[in-house]
């Protein structure tokens, strides 16, 4: 039976990640500043088991497999919008479309976009407008610390200070479900700021074992400092992949 737990609603099966049984919980998780209602954000990512979220090379280095990518892009469909930082566009060349034609048709059924919003955050504002991010997938929008970006034309862009300025902005769009993908700059400030309600870690068997390939989240002084345990909502084994979900703002406490 669901429990509520600090004003969070838990114990809904695992596979249900999104669904009908979890929207009581993201509901709670929302956070209202004001008239805004924050989104509840969901940080998604598959690492090794020494911590690498990739290789060295110049391709993407494939950790995860089809049956926890199908899992994604589940997650992909029930989000609001999904958020990547402009390195993760730049190196992995990323779309973040919803790929099952399925899934899409129920999103216009229950009366969405077709596509989830789609957005980026930039420093520089210097975008190659040839990546296939902006040509396709309906609608995208970029925060940029530059007041120019090289895409303007291709985007709806937007300055921004800090990241709770893109949840208050998000959240006066009515995005309620934010699912960020990276990279690791980007989930490192969603962290460090306090603003991650839910982490998603997909840990593939394998070891990369370079000491200078890029990690989950870069050194940083997160909340509660490095004593603090977070909340393990579900572990789930996903072919030979183990999916693990924490509640960052619930602290538990060894047994």
């Amino acid at each position: 039976m669901p429990v509520r737990r600090n004003n969070v609603l838990t114990g809904f099966p695992f596979p249900d990640l999104w669904g009908k049984r979890a929207e009581a919980r993201v509901r709670f998780n929302c956070t209202t500043i004001g008239p805004v209602t924050r989104p509840h954000v969901l940080l998604s990512v598959a690492v090794s088991i020494d911590g690498h979220i990739d290789d060295r090379g110049t391709e993407r280095f494939p950790l995860s497999n089809a049956e926890d990518f199908d899992h994604v892009d589940r997650l992909r469909a029930e989000s609001d919008a999904i958020l990547a930082g402009a390195g993760t566009l730049r190196r992995d060349n990323a779309r973040l479309l919803v790929y099952s034609a399925e899934r899409r048709a129920r999103r216009t059924a229950e009366g969405k976009p077709e596509f989830p919003l789609r957005v980026t955050v930039t420093r520089s504002g210097n975008l190659d407008p040839e990546l296939r991010f902006w040509h396709c997938g309906g609608a995208r929008l970029v925060y940029s610390r530059s007041a120019t970006t090289t895409v303007g034309h291709l985007a709806e862009t937007k300055t921004f200070s800090d990241f709770s300025e893109i949840l208050d902005d998000l959240g006066a769009r009515g995005v309620r479900r934010l699912m960020v993908e990276g990279g690791t700059s980007i989930h490192t400030a969603f962290l460090e700021a306090g603003l991650a309600d839910e982490i998603r870690v997909a840990v593939a068997p394998m070891l990369i074992g370079q000491a200078t390939a890029p990690r989950f989240v870069n050194p940083a002084e997160f909340p509660g400092g490095p004593a603090r345990r977070f909340h393990l909502e579900d572990v789930a084994k996903v072919g030979d992949v183990a999916v693990l979900r924490y509640f960052p703002k619930i602290t538990s406490s060894p047994a």
